[in-house]
């Protein structure tokens, strides 16, 4: 019998090292579509259903993945919008494909109206939705600046990438998975998902925030494996995150975010070194050379 979906495949290939090569086995992160479907509705004859999204995503924490969707696209507001999330129980569909599909059945008796966002909800693995939205967009939603009196120190920061490397086991096994981990004022590792996209993993842990009533996340700290991207940066200021730290670069957008919403944003953080690009008040720095 089919089982759900793995988040890796194994594989045969041949390594060459030093121009000798040797057949042996190993692993890939698995990239499958995930359809995510909204229905609306208590009575079953009458109720509203319309497929959001499709995104390719690594399996695993797909009903996380579907509720921070829906949280950073603004379909939703707070974990009491969701009534029931669950696999497809479509009986033409196979077992394996069944576990593809995502239902999310919202508490409203009719679907939000989905044609007034901006975004096409038609994303991919690789750098989700990029060049669909702007700052008033989201200003337009009613989306607030960050407000937090959370303070670290430059110290504890440089402290989170080790932290996240030795969580990230999945990318251990198959070195081709982003992930984003979720810090608390201590530096105390609380949640990390992988995904082979970047977006996708951020969403994953925004809705395992939310379903755990998480949210605002206003005294943690967020760290990506990657670049800061405008996708990342907003999803991270949906959940009211004042600190997003990146591995690797900001983009322009990104900090032009991060300084309208006044969320301190940090990039290339990596053996003990980090850029500060705004709101630098939130680091404790023990002197600033100019």
């Amino acid at each position: 019998m089919t089982t759900r979906a793995k988040n890796k495949t194994p594989a045969q290939v041949v390594r060459v090292e030093r121009g000798k090569s040797t057949n042996c086995r190993d692993y890939l992160a698995t990239e499958e579509p995930l359809e995510l479907r909204l229905i609306a509705g208590s009575n079953k004859q009458t109720q509203q259903k319309q497929t959001l999204a499709v995104t390719m995503r690594t399996p695993g924490n797909d009903f996380e993945l579907a509720a921070g969707f829906l949280l950073s696209e603004g379909i939703i507001q707070k974990r009491e919008d969701i009534k029931r999330i669950s696999y497809c129980v479509d009986k033409e569909l196979t077992e394996e494909q069944r576990y593809n599909v995502v239902n999310v059945l919202l508490n409203a008796d009719s679907l939000p109206d989905l044609e007034r966002l901006e975004r096409h909800f038609n994303i991919s693995s690789s750098c989700g939705v990029c060049g669909k939205a702007s700052l008033e967009a989201l200003e337009n939603r009613n989306l607030q600046k960050i407000e937090s009196s959370l303070q670290v120190s430059s110290e504890l920061i440089c402290t989170l990438p080790e932290k996240l490397r030795k969580s990230q086991g999945l990318f251990e096994i198959t070195g081709g998975l982003h992930a984003v981990a979720l810090f608390d004022a201590d530096g105390s590792l609380l949640a990390l998902r992988e995904d082979v996209g970047r977006h996708n993993a951020m969403d994953k842990l925004l809705g395992w925030a939310l379903l755990e009533n998480l949210l605002p996340l206003s005294n943690h700290i967020v760290l990506v494996s990657g670049r800061a991207s405008f996708e990342l940066a907003q999803k991270a200021l949906v959940a009211g995150l004042p600190i997003f730290c990146a591995v690797s670069a900001p983009s322009s957008l990104a900090v032009d975010l991060a300084k309208r919403f006044e969320m301190t944003l940090i990039g290339f953080l990596r053996n003990e070194r980090f850029n500060i690009y705004t709101s630098r008040k939130r680091i404790l720095l023990k002197n600033t050379q100019t």
